[in-house]
């Protein structure tokens, strides 16, 4: 993008922080993990950090560990666009609706899985030219698997055309009132069958999402075999 024929637009970025991780099998939350000598919320937290695109974050961490997060890897580390820093609730969807009620309400909002530590410069501003475009707009890759729809019999029911499954990822990114009034009919009707911000975008107002890359490494962490894979991605 060439930002000397355009203003940029003001830019936030959630960082969510605050899942238990059960399925790591750990006493410590999968954030919180050591992975090349850091916790892995400090590698979005570091991109989104250096990112000329990004103006400020808003940390959503588990409950009672705001100060944890602000001593041990906020002012550890220096990161300076920190500006809030707000516990996250049951859900992932009272999480994201707890980060959107600090922002400034203002141009776009990032929202990212502090599980993510592979976002780079490059996704944040393919994220800022679709959003310009689209209003919303998530982060996702062809999948390379063969999908199945099965039953509860594990009987397969239907093969899908690959050619039009992506696995989605974060960031997903939104106009900030965009997504504002999405969560709030969400959060009025309490329905809470969704599994990501497009999806509350998608039911709540009808809205088209779009689709830009992101990058086959840019994995969750949710298991102890994804601890493995991620380490191998830091010792290329």
């Amino acid at each position: 993008m060439n930002k000397d024929k355009m203003e940029k637009s003001y830019c936030t970025a959630i960082v969510l922080a605050a899942g238990s991780g059960k399925r790591m099998g750990t006493t410590t939350h999968k954030q919180y993990l050591l992975m090349g000598g850091h916790p892995v919320l400090f590698y979005s937290l570091r991109t989104f950090q250096e990112s000329e695109f990004i103006d400020e974050i808003i940390l959503v961490t588990g409950k009672d560990e705001q100060e944890y997060c602000r001593k041990e890897i906020v002012d550890q580390y220096g990161f300076t666009k920190v500006s809030r820093i707000v516990e996250g609730g049951a859900e992932r969807f009272n999480s994201v609706w707890n980060g959107l009620q600090v922002i400034k309400r203002k141009g776009y909002v990032y929202i990212h899985d502090g599980a993510r530590p592979f976002i780079d410069e490059g996704i944040i501003e393919r994220a800022y030219e679709c959003v310009c475009k689209s209003d919303a707009c998530i982060a996702g890759m062809p999948v390379k698997d063969t999908i199945k729809i099965v039953n509860e019999r594990q009987r397969v029911e239907s093969t899908p055309d690959r050619a039009t499954l992506w696995a989605i990822q974060t960031p997903q990114v939104f106009l900030a009132d965009l997504l504002l009034k999405a969560y709030g009919k969400l959060m009025k009707q309490n329905w809470i069958q969704v599994t990501d911000d497009a999806m509350v975008v998608e039911k709540m107002l009808n809205h088209e999402v779009r689709v830009f890359t992101g990058k086959y490494e840019n994995i969750k962490i949710t298991t102890p075999e994804d601890l493995v894979i991620a380490k191998a991605f830091l010792d290329k």
